[in-house]
């Protein structure tokens, strides 16, 4: 079937520059050898016997998941200043898919809030799902600047591991979790959820 279709548009292609093309006489052998040697190379790459195999759309990455925004929210180093607010209007940005304003409204926030982790996770966050899905060089920063203001705040290596995850990365995601989880309290909120989480790591 699809020998036929290619010849048909062989046939299409060339008639119709015959009778509408204008072309001189000289111009039809070179146009006669380029139909030809597009299907040659049709014959040698082409695979019109290979049954039909529909892929799957890979996974919307450009709205936040709400599950991980509601874990960071539990996560949360601190409820005072106007960080919160930033991150509220990212979030909103990022539940409509519009992950390049919420990278805005967070650096926005850490222009007035340079020292508050809770923005720099978020903005780590943000620039992940604008990637789509990828740990970019600034999302790894935004991470490690977290850590480095608040050291014993589990959002920048859960969210870090969960980046790495996401990409495939599963060695190292899963390396950040468990020393995570080794230092967690035994009432942590996030705990069980991190637990699971390590836990379906592919091996």
């Amino acid at each position: 079937m699809g020998w036929l279709i290619i010849l048909a548009l062989m046939a299409i292609t060339g008639g119709a520059l015959w009778k509408w093309g204008r072309l001189p006489r000289l111009a039809f052998e070179p146009i006669a050898a380029a139909l030809l040697l597009g299907l040659a190379g049709y014959a040698i790459q082409g695979s019109p016997n290979l049954p039909d195999h529909p892929v799957q759309p890979p996974e919307d990455l450009s709205k936040a998941k709400e599950a991980d925004i509601e874990i960071r929210n539990r996560m949360g180093e601190q409820r005072f200043g106007n960080g919160p607010s930033w991150l509220m209007a990212a979030d909103g940005a990022m539940r409509a898919g519009l992950p390049t304003a919420a990278v805005t409204y967070i650096k926005s926030g850490l222009k007035q809030n340079p020292r508050d982790p809770d923005l720099w996770v978020g903005l780590g966050n943000a620039l992940v799902v604008h990637n789509g899905g990828m740990v970019s060089p600034a999302a790894t920063y935004a991470f490690q600047k977290a850590a480095e203001i608040a050291p014993q705040h589990p959002g920048p290596p859960f969210f870090m591991g969960l980046a790495l995850a996401q990409s495939g990365q599963f060695a190292q995601a899963r390396a950040i979790w468990t020393e995570l989880l080794a230092r967690a309290p035994a009432d942590a909120p996030w705990k069980a959820d991190l637990e699971q989480r390590l836990a379906q790591l592919p091996s």
